[in-house]
């Protein structure tokens, strides 16, 4: 009885109860952005692992994430190839510059790649024939979305440390939240980062397996002690999964979002507990009315919890949809914005709590339901 009560009340005097539905949509968009915002920047970071094609990645021990690598020797590819497993390995290197354009200077990444047109390194980043423009030395490829930024076009020049390059394509899904990422042969980025010049630096090694399946196998044998004082192989999913740890946890761009999510939530519970509240309020004739006719007090909390719940409900299908929407502008936007049905399953998970825990805070509003107030 009294969950149809408390859904009928819903839809007969749906105007008293809108503003709450209103701040759980509110709520559920604002911790459903800020959580997609914050996995697709601190994801940006691991942006080399995701948009390859390597089964299995070989850095220096205990690199914290993958935009942090370090050089280790050449020498891990032959101990790899070594194992029947490892159908092939081939070197990826980071470095950074300086970017001169006509629109002034800006930090950039270099990820030198292997040009072959089967290369691991970015497959998903970019077509065969994007690779293929690479083979001339000096040239180099950019994001789509970094164009306008670098104030530069297909066939334009620039200058990175100081030396000349030509952009002759671009790549897509490789924006970097600040700098840019540039992508350029092995050779070119040894060139233009006379840090790496050395034949022997090499930040990561990347491996394709016979069998993608056999991962987790290949890495426990390279995870000995003496193994990984020179080197430390991941899965490309542990290596993506810690630089998103890292920069989530870690870092003060992280943390500072997740407190903001923690603000959003105080707020939304507050503001839909008031609006809850009101409308309880507003009831209290038709409560002390039920009281009256011998309805105990127990059923009536039960009518108000579940109308929380309805509301709740109502605000989180709202709040999705509003999320979808924000979802759609960033990706026309190419801005990072990782909504995943994770993401959106805990922040459902948190919103209907709120709606919920506002409900329980508004139970205090029955207590006036007494049955003499009618006489009043």
């Amino acid at each position: 009885m009294a969950v149809a009560l408390a859904r009928k009340t819903l839809v007969h005097e749906w105007r008293r109860f809108l503003p709450a539905v209103m701040s759980v949509g509110f709520s559920g968009v604002l911790i459903i952005v800020q959580g997609a915002l914050l996995l697709g920047i601190v994801g940006t970071n691991a942006l080399p692992v995701t948009q390859s094609r390597a089964d299995l990645w070989v850095g220096f021990p205990g690199t914290q994430s993958a935009d942090l690598g370090r050089s280790i020797d050449a020498g891990a590819a032959a101990e790899l190839l070594v194992d029947p497993r490892v159908l092939r390995v081939e070197p990826l290197l980071l470095g950074s510059g300086d970017w001169r354009g006509p629109r002034g200077g800006v930090s950039v990444t270099l990820i030198g790649i292997d040009t072959r047109p089967d290369g691991l390194g970015l497959a998903e980043a970019m077509p065969r024939s994007g690779r293929a423009l690479l083979t001339e030395p000096a040239t180099v490829l950019v994001d789509v979305a970094d164009l306008d930024k670098l104030g530069t076009a297909i066939g334009g020049a620039a200058e990175i440390n100081g030396q000349r390059v030509r952009v002759v394509g671009t790549t897509d899904g490789m924006r970097a939240m600040g700098g840019v990422n540039v992508v350029a042969s092995l050779a070119t980025v040894r060139t233009l980062d006379r840090s790496l010049a050395a034949a022997g630096d090499v930040t990561y090694y990347l491996a394709a397996l016979r069998s993608p399946g056999a991962a987790r196998a290949v890495k426990a044998r390279f995870s000995q002690p003496e193994t990984r004082k020179r080197f430390e192989v991941w899965t490309a999913e542990d290596l993506a999964g810690r630089s998103v740890r890292y920069w989530l946890l870690e870092s003060g761009a992280g943390v500072g979002f997740i407190f903001a999510t923690i603000v959003a939530l105080l707020v939304g519970t507050l503001i839909t507990s008031q609006t809850l509240t009101a409308a309880v309020a507003a009831s209290t004739p038709q409560y002390a009315t039920l009281r009256a006719i011998g309805v105990p007090f127990p059923k009536l909390r039960r009518i108000v919890v579940e109308q929380a719940a309805w509301v709740g409900a109502a605000g989180l299908a709202l709040g999705l949809a509003g999320s979808l929407l924000a979802a759609a502008l960033a990706y026309v936007n190419g801005i990072p914005f990782a909504l995943g049905a994770g993401i959106m399953a805990l922040s459902g998970g948190l919103v209907l709590s709120v709606a919920l825990l506002a409900g329980v805070l508004a139970l205090r509003r029955l207590r006036h339901a007494d049955p003499a107030a009618l006489l009043r």
